[in-house]
């Protein structure tokens, strides 16, 4: 990283009752490669905790990471916890998402929405044009 440059802060969970968190590892890994400090809450955390924590550690950017189908739902509340703090933050999507279901997660206030494949190389780049968009 540049002298001067900010280290952006991100936050990852998985929400709700979904057990596996292969693949939010992975990205977790990625981002830190990047340059990018990341706070993993670890699986099975509610809305409410999730935007307290993202409040807490002061982060540009909240993933959530999803295998169990409850993408539509739990990303509304995570979203309008969030908001009701008042704080400016992001919040990128990712995991087993139907193609049918991106723009209702968009509508619900995703940022962004990475299915299951998507490279290393375009979770960075989406992270790090979320945080622009935001600036």
């Amino acid at each position: 990283m540049k002298s001067g440059q900010t280290r952006h802060r991100v936050l990852l969970a998985k929400v709700g009752l979904d057990g596996h968190d292969r693949g939010v590892k992975v990205v977790a890994r990625t981002l830190r490669d990047a340059g990018f400090e990341v706070i993993y809450l670890g699986l099975r955390n509610s809305p409410a905790a999730i935007a307290r924590a993202a409040i807490s550690e002061d982060v540009s950017v909240v993933g959530l990471s999803f295998l169990s189908g409850s993408h539509l739902a739990l990303t509304r509340e995570v979203v309008d916890a969030l908001a009701e703090s008042g704080d400016d933050i992001a919040v990128v999507v990712g995991g087993t998402i139907a193609q049918r279901d991106v723009e209702q997660l968009r509508e619900a206030g995703a940022d962004a929405v990475l299915g299951v494949g998507t490279s290393g190389e375009t979770i960075v780049a989406e992270v790090r044009r979320v945080i622009g968009e935001r600036r």
